[in-house]
């Protein structure tokens, strides 16, 4: 089979398509061809090696995929060779085959494309557990999703507005209309404007109930200015260690000094706070990703979200695809095709 690698830690330059042997399913395990594969900033990061707890090249990355079941290894029964789900893994998705339990195999549904699929299982499962599970977001509240036209962003800003909140996002300009385009009500140019003024004048100086930052450093003691009392900050990323698509020991120590000290006497009396998610340590809560996924499912099936592919590039030029995401061209989600 062919799969693509991280052959050395030179951002999209060291990612490379190699042969690699088939892998073969054992007990309990399916095969899946796969169709595409999800990309997310994540592996960027680890193209820089800045990814906390990723191996030494070379290796395959990925972790969500969408294909077709190729084969069924010993004591499989519910799946069959031939049915088309999708899947997250902690490692492995770009590659024409790869192995995953079968009961992290998520059924398809008729109509929906393997791209669409591969868009899914990270972004939306960040942004669920963010909004629904710590954020417990209730109706009617205000929300801050920073990135609103990236993958995770899309996927919270579909998912907040199943709650009727208000939806305040941020982004470059030029995708500003994008993210109104899925429901978004208020986008602030985070390049032009102080989105902490923006945000206190769009709420009338209440705040917002909940932010979503992936970008850490000063966004974070910003974000967190923002929020109302009884209000949360979920940190989920720290792309403000990367700058032109590098990355470097100075911003990586520079994004941590940026990032504020929080004082749990102060959060007690203000009912703020702050919780992180790293969705790929919730590997640790089998169960409770397997729940989370199969609400998506559902969601997804009714047509209550729709993951929006921004890009399907083919696996050969999948260094492009990483260009994308480093250069912040993406609206929604890139995918590498097989």
């Amino acid at each position: 089979m062919k799969a693509v690698y991280i052959a050395r830690l030179a951002g999209p330059g060291g990612l490379e398509l190699r042969e690699a042997p088939d892998p073969e399913p054992g007990p309990g395990q399916v095969r899946l061809r796969v169709r595409a594969a999800g990309v997310n900033f994540a592996d960027h990061l680890m193209t820089l090696g800045l990814y906390v707890g990723a191996p030494k090249p070379p290796y395959v990355p990925g972790y969500e995929a969408a294909g077709e079941i190729d084969k069924v290894g010993p004591g499989v029964t519910r799946l069959k060779p031939g049915m088309r789900v999708v899947t997250g893994m902690k490692a492995g998705g770009y590659a024409e085959l790869c192995v995953i339990p079968a009961e992290r195999a998520l059924p398809i549904p008729e109509g929906k494309s393997f791209e669409e699929a591969a868009a899914l299982p990270v972004n939306y499962l960040t942004a669920y557990h963010a909004l629904y599970v710590l954020g417990n977001l209730r109706p009617k509240s205000r929300v801050l999703v920073h990135g609103a036209a990236g993958g995770v962003g899309v996927a919270a800003i579909q998912l907040a507005k199943l709650r009727d909140a208000t939806i305040l996002g941020t982004s470059s300009a030029s995708k500003h209309e994008f993210a109104r385009s899925q429901g978004a009500h208020h986008m602030i140019d985070y390049r032009t404007e102080d989105f902490e003024k923006r945000v206190m004048e769009l709420t009338g100086g209440k705040g917002v109930h909940l932010a979503l930052d992936p970008v850490g450093g000063s966004s974070f003691k910003k974000s967190y200015a923002c929020l109302s009392e009884t209000g949360l900050l979920v940190a989920y990323g720290a792309s403000a260690m990367t700058s032109n698509g590098r990355g470097s020991l100075f911003r990586k120590i520079g994004t941590f000094l940026t990032s504020g000290f929080y004082s749990p006497l102060d959060m007690m009396l203000t009912n703020r706070g702050i919780v992180g998610l790293h969705l790929g340590r919730l590997d640790r809560e089998p169960e409770l990703i397997a729940s989370e996924m199969l609400d998506l499912g559902r969601l997804w099936r009714e047509g209550n979200i729709k993951p929006h592919v921004d890009a399907a590039v083919p696996a050969e030029r999948a260094a492009d695809a990483h260009r994308l995401l480093q250069d912040r061209k993406n609206t929604g989600k890139v995918v590498i095709t097989f």
